[in-house]
């Protein structure tokens, strides 16, 4: 609940830090503990709901907001429930697919707030903003537009493949209801992320005028 709030108050640099790091090192503790241990059926399926709970909030939530970067704090919560997958099916192939998504999930985000901090200095603070983005800086603009339908999942990106191995693994571990609601969830989000390349390129007189009031 927290998160968008600090991503939109933080330097962007900073955002970007808490957008990974955490991550990363609880993935990898959680993940030591698949590797060298194991847990009951009861602590597979709080991951499950935890799993499911992520995703769902971060599809919709993202939906309804009009900076850039607290779509960018949703997302992030998304992936966090995508992520969780690997390791809540408690398999070799299930931290397989953790580690390709961490992996991908960091490269994606530090190409996004790398623009993102570069758009800062211009003063691009609302999704309106960014619809001057293709005449002012077109390389900026198709790059963040890539980033962003990577992170939605689009094939043949980067984005998609990392999901593939997840929702894969999360069949073959018998999570059957998991992997549909991750499809689900990652076509809601393909509209929510896939408005800011939307709006970069086809963004339209009325977002170029409020992008000049700024």
């Amino acid at each position: 609940m927290w998160a968008p709030d600090i991503y939109e108050g933080s330097p962007t640099p900073v955002t970007a830090f808490l957008s990974i790091a955490p991550k990363i090192s609880i993935s990898a503790n959680i993940s030591r503990v698949s590797i060298y241990g194991s847990y009951g059926a009861t602590l597979q399926q709080i991951f499950f709901f935890c799993s499911i709970a992520s995703m769902i909030l971060g599809a919709l939530a993202a939906m309804a907001q009009t900076k850039v970067k607290r779509p960018l704090a949703h997302s992030s919560i998304g992936h966090v429930g995508y992520i969780r997958t690997g390791f809540s099916c408690g398999t070799i192939e299930g931290i397989q697919s953790l580690l390709i998504g961490l992996f991908i999930y960091a490269l994606m985000t530090i190409d996004a707030f790398a623009i993102v901090s570069a758009l800062r200095q211009t003063r691009v603070k609302y999704i309106a903003d960014l619809g001057a983005l293709a005449k002012t800086n077109p390389i900026s603009a198709i790059t963040f537009s890539i980033t962003m339908f990577s992170y939605a999942g689009i094939p043949p990106l980067a984005g998609f493949c990392s999901k593939f191995y997840l929702f894969f693994a999360a069949l073959g571990c018998g999570a059957y209801f998991l992997a549909p609601v991750g499809v689900v969830t990652s076509v809601i989000g393909r509209w929510a992320a896939g408005r800011l390349p939307r709006v970069s390129q086809f963004g339209g007189p009325k977002a170029v005028l409020h992008a000049m009031d700024m």
